[in-house]
């Protein structure tokens, strides 16, 4: 297993289940000890959640297979063999039978200027810590400050990106920031400035125009600056810039537009798409035009793989698709390992939940559409029944029930980003000595 995203941790756990010790060993490669279960990032950084309940330990989970904690830097599938990095030590040859290539998507960025310098993405646990704490930081600094200009770029949050990432990230960090502005007389909700920036014409095309449409209302009402049709084009030395003219500095800019396949694959000579994907038959097998690659399977977000309920269209990349994908990917290598005939994956998009803060959200679930308090609880409903472990799920449903009862922690620990600076500042530097000079003292 290549990755122990979505698709690698349930593959691996199903197959783990399904095959004995004596028909096969699963090894599963990954540089993270565990699966970071993604749709319950923005609760995690508003602090509706623990961060630690919303990652899976591998180790814990997959107490059946290999974990083999490093990356996979080449794959040689005509040689059988992956180049593994170990977090330290050289690098090494792992033979294999089967292989499942699933490193799941990076953020897809373009070449903005200042963009690598000042943004953030949203995709990993440390993204998420780190947003919540830099917002957090951002009110002290504004309430601190007595410069105007210091306070109003502190107090401006840009998010770029009007998918679901962006949204639930945009609303949660809001609904967080508002509900923190309790301990803060020195400020008041009307001088944060929270702008989302989206390229095409609408939010949320996961769902029909008329939700995406009801989002947007919802968003305005808690006075967010929406920019529909917009590009972000510079953010140089922190300032703003847009397609639509506009320009202004801010301390916060986070990037969830969109994503785009683990660059990984292009070291390997497995076919691929003209956007990078694994190219796939609706089995999960690889192919190679019409020639099936045997032995190498792949899907989630990396893989091109048919949609059979729209033909001529391909799945999207969700953790909905992900997950379900690899209970099929599971059970046709146990499938074609005894022999048995393979069967194709088949799903019809059942909709989309999300969430808009806390109490608040949409949800379009088998045609129908819910709104408001309904549709924020059926987004916790459905995730909770989804993140992986009885362990995760007993303790994230804690985490709810307490924070019926007791009010949100709004404490920054920002000084987890960098331990190391306070000691190191009370420390005296001491000039290194030659060589031969420690050599003689021994």
């Amino acid at each position: 297993m290549v990755g122990a995203g979505h698709v690698g941790l349930y593959a691996a756990l199903r197959l783990s289940k399904k095959l004995r010790a004596s028909q096969a060993e699963v090894i599963v490669v990954d540089p993270q000890p565990h699966m970071t279960y993604q749709p319950f990032l923005p609760e995690a950084a508003a602090g509706n959640i623990s961060p630690r309940h919303s990652v899976v330990p591998l180790r814990r989970e997959l107490r059946r297979c290999r974990v083999v904690a490093g990356e996979v830097t080449k794959i040689e599938h005509a040689r059988r063999t992956a180049t593994v990095q170990p977090i330290i030590g050289p690098a090494r040859e792992i033979e294999y039978d089967q292989i499942v290539v699933a490193p799941g998507s990076v953020s897809r960025t373009l070449p903005i200027p200042g963009l690598r310098e000042h943004a953030i993405g949203f995709k990993t646990i440390g993204e998420a810590i780190f947003l919540r704490n830099h917002v957090l930081e951002q009110l002290d600094v504004a309430a601190a400050t007595t410069d105007p200009q210091v306070r109003r770029c502190a107090l401006t949050f840009v998010f770029v990106g009007g998918g679901y990432a962006g949204i639930e990230a945009l609303a949660e960090m809001e609904d967080m920031a508002r509900d923190a502005l309790r301990y803060y007389p020195e400020l008041k909700p009307e001088d944060m400035h929270w702008v989302l920036v989206e390229a095409t014409h609408r939010i949320l095309p996961e769902v029909d125009p008329d939700m995406g449409a009801y989002t947007v209302r919802q968003l305005l009402r808690r006075n967010l600056d929406i920019r529909l049709e917009t590009r972000l084009e510079s953010c140089v030395d922190g300032v703003v810039r847009l397609s639509d003219g506009d320009s202004f500095a801010a301390d916060t800019i986070v990037w969830t537009a969109g994503v785009k396949p683990h660059p990984i694959l292009a070291q390997t000579d497995l076919p691929r798409d003209s956007r990078g994907r694994v190219t796939c038959l609706p089995t999960l097998q690889v192919v190679d035009g019409d020639q099936v690659v045997e032995g190498a399977w792949s899907a989630g977000d990396c893989a091109a793989v048919p949609d059979l309920t729209k033909p001529g269209s391909f799945c999207a990349p969700s953790a909905q698709h992900a997950v379900r994908q690899a209970r099929r990917l599971a059970d046709n290598i146990r499938a074609q390992i005894l022999g048995r005939p393979l069967k194709p994956y088949r799903h019809a998009y059942v909709g989309s939940v999300a969430s808009l803060g806390l109490h608040k959200g949409v949800a379009q679930v088998y045609g129908i559409k819910v709104k408001g308090w309904p549709a924020w609880f059926m987004h916790r409903t459905y995730h909770m029944t989804r993140i992986p472990s009885l362990n995760r799920k007993v303790r994230v449903i804690a985490d709810w029930t307490l924070a019926l009862f007791l009010r949100r922690e709004v404490i920054s620990l920002g000084q987890l980003h960098q331990p190391r600076e306070p000691f190191a500042e009370v420390t005296p530097p001491v000039p290194r000595r030659p060589p031969e000079t420690v050599a003689e003292s021994r």
